[in-house]
């Protein structure tokens, strides 16, 4: 039976339901209520914004984001936002889903952490970010009512989530800080790792190969 939380219908698809368990293993409860939480405001500013989207795909898409930081699932060599699209990629081709619909969830994960480019293409890509940035930032917090927001954390809450989400954040990338050099995950470094050096563009380009 499929479930709706805030006037939202969670997808209940063979393939939905996989991906839930998936997660449900793999993470820990506040990264699956996370995700959850982000499908959820990610749907609800889609159909704000009059936006059509594949239910499914963004499903697919909110649920894998973060499945880079978990044990199972993080590499050391890599972003921890490509662990996640590469599995979610794996987990959509073993389903039969593949060519461009796999690869929208693909970059819809990739670029979660990237701002402002992913809300200038498609649906999926965009409100996965939407998703995220309203469930870790704030941003769009009014976006949602107040009633939709209750609802939301009632079916999956949120307690001290602003501490967690950072040490999990830190437990995942730690072991890779060089994978944060130019994004938003240098700054979680800088607070939680002691010795953490943030990476600096202009001495990359200034200590290149290169004479001049």
């Amino acid at each position: 039976m499929s479930e709706t939380i805030a006037d939202m219908r969670i997808p209940d698809s063979a393939l939905a339901r996989e991906a839930t368990e998936l997660v449900r293993e793999a993470a820990s409860p506040l990264l699956f209520d996370h995700s959850r939480r982000v499908f959820l405001w990610a749907a609800l500013r889609g159909r704000e914004q009059g936006l059509s989207f594949d239910p499914e795909l963004l499903y697919v898409g909110a649920m894998f984001h973060d499945l880079g930081l978990t044990e199972r699932f993080r590499r050391t060599d890599q972003r921890f936002e490509i662990d996640g699209a590469d599995e979610a990629r794996r987990f959509l081709h073993a389903h039969g889903v593949t060519g461009e619909a796999a690869d929208r969830v693909w970059t819809a994960i990739a670029l979660h952490t990237t701002p402002e480019i992913p809300l200038h293409m498609a649906p999926e890509i965009a409100l996965v970010t939407r998703g995220v940035e309203l469930d870790v930032l704030g941003i769009g917090y009014h976006a949602v009512s107040d009633g939709q927001r209750a609802a939301v954390v009632e079916a999956h809450p949120r307690p001290d989530f602003k501490n967690r989400i950072l040490a999990a954040f830190t437990e995942g990338i730690k072991d890779r800080p060089e994978t944060a050099f130019g994004n938003v995950k240098a700054d979680v470094l800088a607070h939680y790792v002691p010795g953490f050096v943030r990476g600096d563009f202009v001495e990359v380009i200034k200590n290149s190969a290169w004479a001049e």
